[in-house]
């Protein structure tokens, strides 16, 4: 006959789920939906756009946050009905059903407590990814594009908005740098952790003696701002320069001067944007990239934090985070947290997950040390 008892395993997850609620405050959420539905019910909510972007994204981030939440509590009650049903018609397949769904709610209530970690100020906020390829010719180049996929594949995994703000294309493979902003709740807390240098070992498919080339790549990450009030960019402060897009070998993609680089003078950020259609909105879109930037770079000057929030990433030998090693033998490897894998290729098609979850777990036991 058969006994499927999984009853520990489910009062463990309870356990872990009701703490997450308490984290969530889920009656706190109710509240905020229900006051966002208010202003988005508004009849002249669109007569001011920005704002009712801004309405209708937060009423939405919060609404997936606690359909979430009520997701997982229903399918733990579902999976307490699966395993009697289980056990009552001594139905095998219903017990095979049972332990796929067990494991199933372990990794969604594992990722879900990770989110309860991130509580930094900025954590919530969408992020923007800068990758540009460090030391190693035209394998870093290749290696930086490759890096470009594997955060786009992640966030396509995720169903997360993201989209290219701008790519630099190097001369004969990949890219010299590229950003892309993900707009999504908690983007920025969660990708944070991959922002440093990223190393790939490999066979060169450039190197016609087929020797075993070291690359580099450096990530970096920073939280997307609102349109920020706090930072006033004076006119005279910046110098905005239009082109026309360009792709891969320089190749003109348009007739227009509609590509957009602006030149912060006083601090020398430069923030260059060409996807948007119209030199308008590139121009729009770099402004808002720059006031991200420099209201972090304020706010990390404020409170010492610059290491901390972003540090200084040379992509070159020794400073490395992550090691893609593809020849002689195949792993990726955190070494912060000694989490690795022997997939590469899975890790490259946005497998990332386990790596994110690692950082932010080691990152708040970093925290959490005596200073």
């Amino acid at each position: 006959m058969l006994e499927l008892d999984l009853s520990q395993e489910i009062s463990a997850l309870r356990t872990t789920f009701r703490d997450i609620r308490a984290v969530v405050d889920v009656d706190r959420l109710e509240s905020e939906i229900a006051d966002l539905s208010e202003q988005a019910g508004a009849p002249d909510l669109w007569d001011d756009v920005d704002h009712a972007q801004k309405v209708t994204s937060a009423l939405s981030h919060k609404q997936a946050d606690l359909a979430r939440v009520k997701k997982v509590d229903q399918r733990l009650d579902d999976l307490e009905v699966l395993v009697e049903l289980a056990n009552e018609m001594g139905d095998e397949d219903s017990a095979a059903e049972a332990r796929d769904e067990l494991a199933a709610l372990t990794k969604t209530i594992g990722d879900l407590e990770v989110q309860t970690l991130l509580d930094g100020e900025w954590d919530p906020k969408p992020a923007v990814i800068t990758i540009r390829a460090g030391a190693g010719g035209v394998d870093a180049s290749d290696f930086a594009e490759m890096l470009l996929r594997m955060y786009l594949r992640w966030a396509e995994q995720h169903k997360y908005p993201a989209k290219v703000l701008d790519t630099s294309y190097a001369e004969e493979a990949g890219i010299k740098s590229a950003t892309i902003e993900v707009d999504a709740p908690y983007a920025f807390g969660t990708l944070s952790v991959e922002a440093g240098t990223h190393r790939l070992v490999r066979m060169s498919p450039f190197n016609s003696a087929g020797k075993r080339q070291t690359s580099f790549a450096a990530v970096e990450v920073i939280p997307l701002m609102e349109e920020a009030v706090e930072v006033e960019i004076p006119e005279n402060d910046i110098r905005v320069d239009v082109f026309r897009s360009s792709g891969p070998g320089g190749q003109s993609v348009n007739t227009t001067d509609s590509a957009v680089r602006i030149t912060h003078l006083p601090t020398g950020i430069v923030v260059s944007m060409q996807n948007e259609k119209s030199q308008i909105q590139n121009r729009a879109a770099a402004m808002r990239v720059l006031q991200s930037r420099l209201l972090l770079q304020q706010r990390e000057e404020e409170a010492a934090k610059k290491k901390e929030l972003a540090g200084t990433i040379t992509a070159s030998w020794g400073d490395q985070m992550r090691s893609y090693v593809l020849a002689p033998y195949q792993m990726v490897k955190d070494l912060r947290t000694e989490f690795e894998v022997n997939n590469p290729t899975n890790v490259f098609d946005g497998d990332l997950d386990g790596f994110i979850a690692a950082g932010i777990r080691w990152r708040k036991q970093q925290q959490a040390q005596p200073a």
